[in-house]
């Protein structure tokens, strides 16, 4: 049985690369589902309906996060190319093409890309110093 979100035969795929394309297709989806709940909470006018609709949205935010942490997970690469482009304040294409440059460089080895803001908070680690 063929899957349209497969664009090689899937019998000819690892399990990993099938798992990962349900994933991407699975991120899509809640992109998509972001996308009716913003436009159904536009122009509900109904207070309850809209307070729940609000709900299932936070839902779909962290359905979308999660599932996008567990691909940036799997391809260090991609999590590098986009530490350096969430979260960071100016201009996001700016951001985009230092740190796809960064990770380039870096090959995708952990740590924010050269001249990134420090990510830690500040706050130090919360790890134990076994030193």
């Amino acid at each position: 049985m063929g899957f349209d979100q497969y664009h090689e035969p899937p019998e000819e795929l690892s399990s990993q690369t099938r798992t990962f394309a349900r994933m991407c297709a699975n991120l899509t989806e809640e992109a998509e589902a972001i996308g009716w709940y913003e436009q159904r909470i536009s122009v509900e006018a109904d207070d309850a309906a809209r307070a729940i609709m609000e709900d299932s949205l936070g839902e779909e935010y962290k359905h979308f996060s999660m599932e996008l942490e567990y691909l940036f997970r799997a391809k260090p690469l991609w999590r590098e190319t986009a530490r350096g482009i969430l979260f960071q304040s100016g201009d996001i294409v700016v951001n985009g093409e230092a740190s796809e440059a960064a990770a380039g460089e870096s090959g995708g080895a952990s740590g924010p890309p050269a001249g990134a803001p420090d990510p830690s908070l500040g706050i130090g680690s919360l790890k134990e110093n076994t030193q």
